[in-house]
């Protein structure tokens, strides 16, 4: 194992996310209800680090504790005489800096990357660190800091350097040490049985087939004893975990149903209040259709827990939140999209019988970020509510997240680009990334249907003459049953085969003119250029994908990276792409522009027939199956990893502003600078 692989990323690109003259737009009740939804979503965000590991929270509080002047710890403290006092070599300071900015993004308030699940360990020695933090004089991050400094640095057992089960030596802060995937998949059958969605909740191994469910709630106190159909497994259901974090959360939306807009929003931030306080998910399901029905907002938001791709099981969820400006001019684009898209959807290769009866179009809007507290940095687009029956029945809304696709560090060049199409990909990977992001939030995530059956004995299809699975010429045989939803069924490998498919509707549609149209794009050379940057764009990412992926133990640390990699090998075997080793241990990637639509659109149409009928018939045996032989990697292709890993670029850091209140009523935006010193001001006036 290579030290090096797990140093702390240094001289990482800062980016701000720039959003102030889009807030300074909105009247003075938008901004105190944008102002509050910030407050709750970040008052949330600890919950992230508790999810990631156990020691994480102390770890944390441990950085804010060096940081924080000692009498406000609200205020910076003066980092000249910090540094003065620390005594330590230039290099030595900022790699002490950058472990404090690298625990905050990109790694979720923990000291394990979001992008690869794997832990990192700081560039600054033991000894030095240490020295930093007694300069500090804060009692409380010292004896943080004993109890931790050797886990810190640690690169020992290998297995505890990866997210993943306990029981397997992997670390989690979802289960106790002990609890082993049978454990969870027992329990979450008993869940489905008694209709407890997991998502909000944490479990812990109590004694041999006895389980305590903590559930996160400002409320406290014993709830159901459940027991397994056999009686043999019993299982505690507990409230009041991450207490402190759900009442902060709970009160600050009170606050903001304030200053809301309309009476959508008001009953939207009560069934917000009602979930965080009493840990109950139907009132955060209802939150949803309310943000379904809330159109055209000025301020867009969404809080709670939500995506699962962190959980090892697949099936709990971490904590975020969002608010952000609505982009008028860009949304404009999206809605012509939106507006047509019962007709691109017919384009798509499965056929109706396992596509939705009804597509219910959803709002679908360009959004400029306020603030995002989630795992690592903030996505590109996003397509929620994830409930299954809401998606079926209600629908979804699309984001794009205008200001992080256009987050930029000047002067740093993309790897893995050959030279001759370098100008090419430069000039046009922002507009062909957004055709990608508006094609895979809208018609990747919100196309295909499950075939369940909704209530006992009730079907959302012709059960006496079931629809052909074209990929046997039979009947289907499996749907998903009462109770069960797309995640239970499949897992830990839902979230990156689920990116998978929705990565692949774009690339099917990309090369659709009548869409490209919609983004103003419509000269042949302009088209041209546009899909095969899209196509470019995918490769690259397949083959950066790489360096997220686990040899030791082979598993994948990121879900779309690994979605990214199936898609790259699928256009590999097409004969479309192709990778060059170069004499000085580089890579390039090519792209054979004239075989795009002859070649690679077909390749990935078939793939998206075989993922879509999978996940629509509950065939998780035969999709799982699939899905990681698609995404398996040779032994021989660990030598690209290596060249990938060698000239890895660190990820870049967004600096997020903050709202505050403070001599008005009316909230106002802070700035930061772009340094490491303004990054950690940012976190220490931010409120947790």
């Amino acid at each position: 194992m290579t030290r090096e692989l797990f140093l702390c990323d240094t001289n990482a690109p800062l980016a701000r996310l720039e959003v102030k003259h889009h807030f300074e737009s909105l009247s003075d009740v938008e901004k105190n209800y944008a102002h509050f939804i910030a407050r709750a979503s970040w008052a949330g965000a600890r919950v992230c680090s508790a999810t990631t590991s156990h020691s994480s929270p102390l770890l944390f509080q441990m950085m804010l504790d060096l940081f924080a002047d000692e009498n406000d710890s609200k205020t910076i403290r003066d980092m000249a005489a910090f540094k003065l006092k620390a005594n330590l070599p230039e290099a030595s300071w900022q790699f002490f800096l950058e472990y404090y900015l690298i625990l905050r993004h990109p790694s979720d308030l923990s000291n394990f990357k979001s992008f690869g699940d794997t832990k990192f360990i700081p560039n600054v020695r033991k000894d030095e660190f240490q020295k930093a933090v007694v300069a500090s004089g804060s009692a409380s991050a010292l004896k943080a800091f004993e109890a931790l400094k050797d886990e810190i640095y640690s690169l020992d057992p290998p297995n505890s350097l990866h997210i993943g089960f306990p029981a397997d030596g992997h670390v989690t802060g979802y289960y106790s040490q002990d609890i082993t995937k049978e454990d969870v998949q027992v329990v979450q059958a008993i869940l489905e049985a008694n209709s407890i969605l997991p998502l909000n909740t944490r479990l812990f191994k109590t004694a041999p087939n006895t389980f305590t469910l903590k559930v996160a709630s400002a409320s406290t106190g014993k709830g159901k004893t459940l027991k397994s159909a056999d009686g043999v497994t019993t299982v505690d259901v507990e409230f009041g975990d991450f207490q402190p974090q759900m009442f902060k959360a709970a009160m600050a939306l009170r606050f903001a149903a304030e200053h809301t807009n309309n009476e959508t929003q008001r009953q939207m931030m009560a069934k917000y209040v009602e979930n965080f306080e009493t840990g109950d998910m139907e009132a955060h399901k209802e939150s949803q259709r309310l943000w379904i029905k809330d159109v055209g907002p000025t301020v867009e938001c969404n809080v709670g827990f939500v995506e699962t791709y962190r959980d090892p099981a697949g099936v709990r969820a971490e904590w975020e939140g969002f608010v952000a400006v609505v982009n008028k001019e860009q949304t404009a684009k999206f809605a012509k999209l939106v507006e047509h898209a019962s007709d691109f959807i017919k384009l798509l290769p499965w056929g109706p019988s396992f596509e939705k009866d009804v597509f219910n179009k959803p709002d679908f809007t360009s959004l400029e970020v306020l603030s995002f507290a989630t795992s690592g940095g903030p996505p590109a687009g996003i397509n929620i509510p994830n409930y299954d029956d809401i998606r079926m029945t209600l629908g979804f809304k699309n984001v794009s997240l205008g200001n992080i696709t256009n987050a930029k560090t000047p002067g740093v060049k993309p790897t893995f680009i050959c030279p001759e199409d370098l100008e090419t990909y430069e000039k046009w990977k922002p507009a062909s990334f957004e055709v990608q992001v508006g094609l895979h939030e809208l018609l990747g995530h919100g196309s295909g249907k499950l075939l369940a059956e909704v209530a006992e004995g009730q079907f959302n299809f012709d059960i006496a003459d079931p629809p052909l699975n074209p990929l046997t010429g039979q009947p289907v045989k499996s749907w998903y049953k009462a109770g069960q939803t797309w995640g239970s069924q499949f897992g830990a490998t839902a979230a990156t085969y689920e990116e998978c498919r929705a990565e692949c509707v774009g690339m099917a549609l990309c090369v659709n003119r009548e869409i490209l149209s919609i983004f103003h794009i419509t000269t042949e050379e302009d088209i041209s250029d546009a899909i095969f940057t899209n196509f470019m764009i995918m490769a690259r990412a397949g083959l950066v994908a790489l360096e997220v992926y686990d040899p030791v133990n082979a598993r994948w640390g990121q879900a779309h990276m690994q979605a990214r990699y199936g898609i790259l090998r699928t256009l590999m075997n097409a004969g479309l792409v192709t990778i060059e080793e170069t004499q000085d241990a580089n890579l390039f990637v090519h792209v054979d522009r004239s075989k795009i639509e002859s070649h690679g659109v077909p390749a990935v149409k078939d793939l998206l027939v075989k993922l879509q009928v999978y996940k629509s018939t509950a065939d998780s045996e035969n999709g799982i199956a699939f899905y990681k032989s698609l995404t398996t990697v040779p032994d021989k292709w660990l030598s690209y990893r290596d060249i990938v890993i060698k000239r890895k670029m660190p990820r870049m850091v967004l600096v997020q502003g903050n709202t505050f209140l403070k001599d008005s009523d009316v909230a106002v935006f802070k700035e930061y600078p772009l340094t490491l010193e303004g990054f950690i001001e940012s976190v220490i006036e931010r409120d947790f």
